[in-house]
């Protein structure tokens, strides 16, 4: 699979018409009033690469197996969540358990879709879903700093480095600085996901504008674009609506409808590509006359843990992988030609793998 997001927000704000829109099904319940989505529903997509068609119809493979994008649609938080309200204590434990979040912020106005907050203010609506998870981060922490500080005393060298980590991120939370935007080297940066802190994750705002201001956004979803560049996040336009509509067209008709719209692809493209820059990650291949698969991993990932993305007897047992750049193995018709021009490279456990690599991954178990 390729990642899990979380699609949070306040509530009516358009999470569970996205969340529908973007999976094409109808498994979440939008309805104008708070809460109406109490347990999260999961969808998971195709992630859609040209490049893996290509490699199929070069290898003659018998199926493709896209990679997969995985949604979570996380009921809407409202103020006080940290401390239990509106549920807000078993939605929390929803978002620890995804990898991104997707922050669906309302950019549009409708009398007929009330409001929790009274008003349309972006600003103001993603400022309170950031403190919430800010202070439920604060309250965890605060908890477990005690007893690593103890341990710590104790002369356990883990803890006591825990224990500094835990030391700074909790000076930044009470500074309203949330847990990603806190400098640390990147080894104390890998050792925070041992916390599972919700303001560590990766977000990606989601202006969600009326369908006149798909194509351009509006004043509201300019506001979130320079408060998300402002936080070291991005953030994408869409409109749910319109969203919602295409998943019931058939291709032709969804391409002629963006065509009326100005835009060039749909709202699921667009988080996709931001996803996968806001989260570094690239995708290998596995090509023979089986199946042809796409596989996501994280920039910088090395060939015995890839493989192990594929079956973990292949990273238990690697030995070696054969690796074809994807430019090679389309310029010389596939694997055979790019070995007969001897663009096939033999790489061992510690080669970094490319975006768009071909690889066949030797083993002994």
């Amino acid at each position: 699979m390729g990642w899990s997001c979380g699609i949070v927000g306040l509530p009516n704000v358009g999470k569970s018409t996205l969340f529908n829109a973007l999976t094409a099904t109808q498994a979440a319940e939008a309805a104008n009033y708070p809460f109406c989505t109490i347990e999260p529903n999961i969808g998971r997509v195709a992630v859609p690469d040209r490049r893996l068609e290509i490699c199929a119809g070069l290898a003659g493979s018998a199926k493709i197996v896209p990679t997969q994008l995985e949604f979570v649609d996380i009921a809407g938080l409202a103020r006080g969540a940290a401390q239990g309200q509106g549920l807000g204590n078993q939605f929390l434990a929803h978002i620890r358990e995804v990898e991104a979040i997707l922050h669906v912020v309302r950019c549009f106005e409708d009398e007929n879709v009330a409001h929790v907050e009274g008003s349309v203010d972006p600003i103001r609506d993603a400022e309170i879903v950031e403190t919430e998870l800010l202070l439920a981060d604060l309250e965890s922490l605060e908890r477990r700093a005690p007893l690593l500080d103890k341990r710590a005393r104790g002369r356990d060298d883990e803890a006591k480095a825990e224990a500094e980590l835990v030391g700074s991120v909790l000076a930044a939370l009470r500074e309203g600085v949330p847990a990603h935007r806190v400098p640390l080297d990147p080894e104390r940066r890998k050792a925070l996901p041992l916390f599972q802190l919700l303001t560590a994750k990766s977000v990606l705002y989601v202006a969600n504008v009326e369908e006149k201001s798909a194509a351009s956004g509006n004043r509201w979803s300019e506001a979130l674009s320079r408060f998300a560049l402002s936080h070291g996040a991005a953030c994408v336009i869409i409109s749910a609506e319109i969203e919602a509509q295409l998943a019931l067209l058939d291709d032709d008709e969804r391409a002629q409808y963006l065509a009326t719209l100005g835009l060039e692809e749909t709202g699921l493209s667009r988080v996709i590509r931001a996803g996968y820059r806001l989260l570094d990650l690239i995708t290998f291949f596995t090509v023979g006359p089986k199946e042809a698969h796409a596989w996501t991993i994280a920039r910088g990932t090395k060939a015995r843990e890839a493989a192990g993305k594929v079956h973990s007897d292949f990273e238990r047992g690697f030995i070696r992988a054969e690796a074809i750049a994807y430019d090679d193995f389309v310029a010389h018709g596939g694997e055979q030609g790019a070995r007969e021009k001897g663009r096939m490279r033999l790489e061992g456990a510690d080669y970094v793998v490319e975006d768009g690599d071909i690889l066949h991954f030797r083993f002994n178990v």
